[in-house]
């Protein structure tokens, strides 16, 4: 396992290395001057050249990369100039804010997606597979942004159950039951999409093995049903889930942009959407890395966790 594990993380290096090239990149070729961008129609020629210089806007590209990087190794993202504070600070405190997010549609979407998967392999060809293969197949279909303004529509301005936006009430004090009420809407819209991809994986890979002997062997010694199906069928059905729930969070993070901006959620998503807009070179690079990093990291502790309940992948 030891050596499996360090394998799968010298792999991750040459990865986070092509992210960095990607962020640093890709504001780079954005037409337009950055530095025009950042003051104005009205900025002077002796003001541009000052802030290229800041921003080493005015060195070739290689050596901005490597300024720009080897800063980003020793934990300084530098100082946005839209927000007037370190690019750190900022992301410290709207990634907890997406994390918050993600975290609760990656639980939402566990506990809808397995459920579903499970319950409509067991029932195959009857009503509830029926129902939850097409309630599959309608949350894959439908956009998360729509979704969001769908349940914004219902569950807030015709029920009036949940609030439109934000993460606290706008005045007066806020506990976690606050944060949880604005949070609810968000990251149930954010998780429908996942949960349909995990659900119709999760019943072929139930259906896959609820056909093995050994299932049938656990059936005849007079196991009950469910423990034949949660301890036998989906404890080895869940291997070639796992991978899968590492790459839909990614696409939590990444959906979370739009759901963010939908509800106001003060995440991650928002700010990079109006740093984009500001052309906020620094600020829109380190969020980059720091979705890209992370999304890398949890993909990794997927593998590794699909090799703790499948020893034959160490041997790959």
């Amino acid at each position: 396992m030891r050596v499996y594990a360090l394998r799968r993380i010298v792999q991750v290096i040459p990865v986070l290395f092509g992210v960095s090239l990607l962020a640093f990149g890709m504001m780079v070729l954005i037409p337009g001057d950055p530095a025009r961008a950042i003051l104005g129609s009205y900025a002077t020629p002796e003001n541009i050249a000052t802030l290229e210089r800041q921003l080493a806007l005015d060195r070739p590209l290689p050596v901005q990369y490597v300024t720009w990087l080897g800063n980003l190794l020793t934990g300084d993202f530098g100082r946005s100039y839209s927000l007037n504070r370190p690019v750190l600070d900022e992301l410290t405190e709207r990634f907890a804010a997406t994390l918050l997010l993600a975290g609760a549609a990656l639980l939402i979407m566990l506990v809808l997606g397995l459920t579903a998967g499970i319950i409509a392999a067991v029932k195959q060809h009857r009503w509830q597979d029926r129902v939850f293969t097409v309630g599959a197949l309608v949350g894959l279909s439908v956009p998360s942004f729509w979704l969001a303004m769908i349940f914004i529509v219902v569950f807030s301005l015709r029920l009036g159950w949940f609030p439109t936006s934000g993460m606290r009430p706008a005045f007066g004090p806020s506990g976690p039951m606050d944060v949880l009420h604005h949070l609810v809407l968000p990251a149930t819209a954010l998780a429908l999409v996942a949960s349909g991809v995990i659900a119709r994986l999760t019943r072929s890979s139930m259906l896959e093995v609820l056909r093995q002997d050994y299932v049938r062997t656990a059936t005849s010694k007079g196991l009950t049903r469910r423990v034949v199906i949660l301890r036998h069928a989906f404890r080895n059905a869940i291997v070639t889930v796992v991978p899968v729930v590492g790459v839909q969070v990614g696409f939590l993070l990444g959906g979370a942009v739009y759901i963010e901006t939908v509800f106001g959620w003060p995440g991650i998503g928002r700010m990079l959407v109006t740093a984009i807009g500001t052309r906020d070179i620094l600020l829109v690079q380190g969020g980059v890395v720091l979705v890209a990093f992370t999304y890398v990291l949890l993909n990794l502790a997927a593998d590794l966790v699909q090799a703790v309940l499948d020893p034959r992948i160490r041997l790959q």
